[in-house]
């Protein structure tokens, strides 16, 4: 399956290789990029200045990527004042190339903003958030005579262009963005009876696809770092949509690197827990024992300094930043509950990954660092991201919660980043059903008002009597994203396409396809579905032997009729 042929039908590649008998004056230090990059024509104008723009219909002909001495068609002109927004149709990590004429003026500059809605690409500086931080999103460039200018890179979908100079006409022939990406297959697919559904795992992919640049970073236009914390949801999507993939192991290396074991991940004691957390995972998937035991010397000393943070009474007692997602933030309470069950989780997690390991001197310190953690059951916050967290660390009936908190208001409290979570308590649970209409509901909810990718933060609320984001805002509406948002991400600021969102995906696959590895590198399978509601489902799933594929069917009687195919070497079990 190729998502970029689903989402963007114009794609062509233009990746060049650097073969081992490089040519005479090739630099000898040449590293070639893990990137591709993949041509995006624009699908249409969203808006023009009522004066001061000709021929902007032509910027949607077919391009050549060319300056030449003539143009098939007449060059869009921005007279002195003139402005014009242009919608690529779909979220992009890249940059935007003009292209000028032959009577082009010389010295004649544009400023150009990229947006991630249209109301950010039109908004200025300082304007509810808008800014260039991380990657520089708004500037004014002087364009060449008969030339190419680029502008980026960033995350974006929408672009406005304004004439600044006072006197000229701008011309421009062309332009394009460049998606910049990993060009790596979708191995893993899933369909479904419900289409909505089958869209958001598919965004979702997209999503993570978009972060998989030279490191996995967590946002494509703010937070284009890597977060250790933020990758767990995203690692979770690259072992089931692409497999293995160097840039997780790249990305889990860069931060143990920079993080002496004395102190926490990005500042923050939850994300060096999510390192040993992703660890499991990432070896539970491709079992690779090398890699491992490449990380035992840090995992080892970084588990032992967890353990002493852990009281007589068996109550956490992490320092630094205390964090679980940006809806808790502030509840102390709330933010308690998820890192006793964190600790509960990570020491659970180091004990098997010791035992892998041969290190049994330190499994023991994990297990009983776990079972004093569970003597001490902490206060409800009534909060759905820590209840979920408790419910899956096994201190709280999975059912119960389920009932008297996560469905509690339907998918209100929500988040983009702990809402996986949410649906993996939902999954203990047996309520598939629920986890289904959440999806729907929240994730979907995101597509209903014109995302292509999935946000950093998002309530429902917000979309009450607000306008969509790839549409001007209608008098008298709310600005999706200029007039919402916390934190560090307040209005324009707030990220669009951020990987942490993409959880919805793996939860599709994992749960509803059923596919679970029971042993390393999957020598050992459980397909257990759960259709629910669903009348049928369908996917593969990647493994280290090839890919699996599965088709569930739901029968008159209620039960699932399953067609499983398995590659060479793969077991399946009960």
């Amino acid at each position: 399956m190729n998502l970029l042929g689903c989402l963007i039908p114009a794609v062509f590649l233009v990746s060049s290789m650097v073969s081992e008998a490089s040519p005479p004056g090739f630099p000898v230090a040449a590293e070639k990029s893990p990137l591709t990059s993949f041509f995006i024509q624009p699908k249409r104008i969203v808006w023009a200045s009522d004066k001061g723009v000709v021929n902007s219909e032509n910027l949607l002909q077919p391009q050549n990527g060319q300056a030449t001495l003539a143009d098939p068609h007449p060059p869009l002109q921005l007279l002195p004042g003139g402005s014009i927004v242009i919608d690529f149709g779909v979220e992009i990590a890249g940059s935007v190339e003009l292209f000028t004429t032959m009577s082009q003026p010389k010295g004649v500059s544009v400023r150009v903003r990229l947006g991630e809605s249209v109301s950010e690409a039109m908004a200025e500086l300082g304007d509810r958030g808008a800014q260039n931080d991380h990657a520089v999103r708004d500037r004014s460039v002087m364009l060449p005579w008969l030339g190419k200018s680029t502008i980026g890179p960033s995350g974006f979908r929408f672009v406005r262009i304004d004439n600044v100079d006072p006197e000229q006409t701008v011309e421009i022939s062309q332009a394009r963005a460049v998606l910049t990406i990993r060009d790596v297959p979708y191995v893993g697919s899933f369909t479904c009876s419900d289409e909505r559904l089958s869209q958001v795992w598919k965004t979702g992919a997209y999503t993570v696809h978009l972060n998989m640049q030279d490191y996995l970073w967590d946002g494509i236009k703010r937070d284009r770092l890597v977060w250790m914390g933020d990758m767990h949801p995203e690692v979770s999507v690259i072992n089931c949509v692409f497999g293995e993939n160097e840039v997780v192991p790249k990305s889990l290396d860069l931060s143990r690197e920079m993080t002496p074991v004395t102190e926490w991940m990005n500042g923050i004691s939850s994300y060096s827990m999510w390192w040993i957390l992703i660890h499991e995972e990432w070896y539970m998937h491709h079992g690779n024992l090398a890699y491992l035991k490449q990380q035992q010397p840090y995992l080892i000393e970084l588990l032992k300094r967890l353990t002493t943070y852990v009281g007589e009474n068996g109550r956490e007692k992490l320092d630094g930043m205390r964090f679980l997602d940006w809806p808790t933030y502030r509840d102390k309470t709330a933010v308690h509950e998820g890192l006793q069950a964190m600790m509960t989780l990570t020491m659970e997690s180091g004990a098997r990954l010791c035992e892998v390991l041969n290190d049994p001197e330190t499994a023991r310190l994990c297990r009983v660092a776990a079972s004093r953690l569970k003597t001490h059951t902490p206060e409800s916050s009534g909060r759905k991201s820590p209840a979920a967290l408790l419910s899956i660390a096994g201190f709280r009936e999975a059912s119960e919660v389920s009932s008297k908190v996560l469905k509690k208001d339907g998918p209100k409290d929500l988040g983009t980043f702990y809402g996986f979570y949410v649906l993996n308590a939902l999954a203990k649970s047996g309520d598939f059903d629920t986890g289904m209409d959440f999806i729907s509901r929240y994730w979907g909810g995101m597509l209903d008002v014109g995302a292509t990718t999935f946000w950093e933060d998002f309530d429902l609320a917000w979309t009450e009597n607000s306008g969509r984001i790839d549409e001007r805002v209608p008098a008298g509406k709310k600005d999706l994203h200029g007039d919402f948002g916390a934190f560090c991400y307040v209005g324009f600021r707030h990220s669009f396409c951020h990987g942490w969102s993409g959880g919805p995906t793996a939860w599709l696959s994992k749960n509803v396809l059923g596919i679970v590895p029971v042993t390393p590198g999957f020598g050992k399978v459980r397909i257990a579905p759960h259709l629910g509601r669903l009348e049928w489902a369908e996917g593969t799933y990647p493994t280290p032997k090839g890919p699996i594929h599965v088709r569930h069917e739901k029968q008159a009687d209620g039960s699932v009729k399953s067609a499983v195919d398995l590659p060479e070497g793969v077991e399946r079990v009960e």
